[in-house]
């Protein structure tokens, strides 16, 4: 996946991961793994508003073959141990340590879903360790291809979620394909149709594309038509990554310069919060601290000519 791709499907997948002021206390961090959720079809059979199959459907130009990778976060839980007994908080070596929830990334291709369960530990001292563990999922990914004209196709992805499942929705979290997407890339010779803006010839069968969950857009430099990622969450064709920004804040409708002086003027406490929470907001903290003046009055905007 080439860089600009990359980047606008990161921050898809971690939208909302953690949310200002980065810290497991913040009322806004209390119920997270909201957008893109694809949940075990036994919880979703009973609570319908949570979907655990999505769908895109986008028309392509060209009889080249075409890549499918399915991306979704999978919750890991962080449970801390202390002489072989869970504990919610912990200092070692005067470092503070918390029990949540973070995610490991899953990167899938057509075909069944079939993702075991497992966990790790990881020392912190002689008698204390962070236990991170998942559980199972499984699902599948399917692709189907319909010729509408000579050279026009019409592409199916479908991502189901039938893990077997019985319980709470906190506990169906752990279970569903959070943040869920998919990315496109066709082959040499075969371009992909913007369903935003069809061409008049083919707006009959771009209207009849039938997206749920996500929205498909071309993603790339702006005259590619080779790549398209299908979002949960609404976006323009080609959309981009201010290059101002210094990195990822989980917030992509958010001011990278709001939320990087509301960092920096965290107090102490808040900071060693943060800090503990999670290793992303570890790493946001580092990176917002680390800013040079100049990277900061970068983000104060910028006027661009336009054509």
């Amino acid at each position: 996946m080439s860089d600009p791709v990359r980047q606008i499907a990161d921050a898809v997948l971690y939208e909302g991961y953690i949310l200002w002021p980065y810290r497991r206390s913040a009322m806004k961090n209390s119920q997270r793994w909201t957008f893109g959720g694809v949940y075990p079809r036994d919880w979703s059979e009973r609570h319908t508003d949570d979907r655990w199959q999505m769908q895109t459907q986008v028309l392509v130009n060209g009889d080249a073959p075409v890549e499918v990778t399915a991306r979704f976060l999978h919750v890991v839980r962080r449970q801390l141990v202390l002489d072989g007994e869970p504990v919610d908080e912990l200092v070692v070596d005067g470092e503070r340590h918390i029990s949540w929830e973070e995610a490991t990334e899953r990167e899938l291709g057509p075909g069944p879903v079939s993702v075991a369960g497992g966990s790790e530990e990881e020392p912190l001292s002689q008698t204390a360790s962070v236990v991170r563990s998942w559980l199972a999922l499984e699902g599948t990914i399917e692709l189907d291809r319909e010729q509408l004209r000579d050279d026009l196709y019409r592409l199916t992805v479908r991502i189901a979620n039938t893990t077997p499942f019985s319980g709470s929705r906190e506990e169906a979290l752990e279970q569903t394909f959070c943040s869920c997407h998919a990315v496109l890339r066709a082959g040499a010779g075969a371009e992909f149709v913007s369903l935003t803006d069809p061409p008049p010839d083919l707006r009959e069968e771009a209207d009849a594309c039938v997206n749920e969950g996500v929205w498909p857009v071309l993603v790339g430099e702006s005259h590619e038509r080779g790549t398209v990622l299908a979002s949960p969450i609404i976006l323009e064709d080609h959309p981009r990554i201010a290059p101002e920004s210094p990195g990822d804040l989980f917030d992509g409708g958010e001011i990278d310069q709001m939320l990087v002086l509301n960092i920096l003027t965290l107090t102490d406490e808040e900071k060693e919060e943060m800090r503990a929470t999670d290793p992303k907001a570890r790493e946001i903290l580092e990176r917002t601290e680390s800013l040079t003046n100049e990277q900061l009055a970068a983000l104060h905007g910028r006027i661009r000519e336009l054509h």
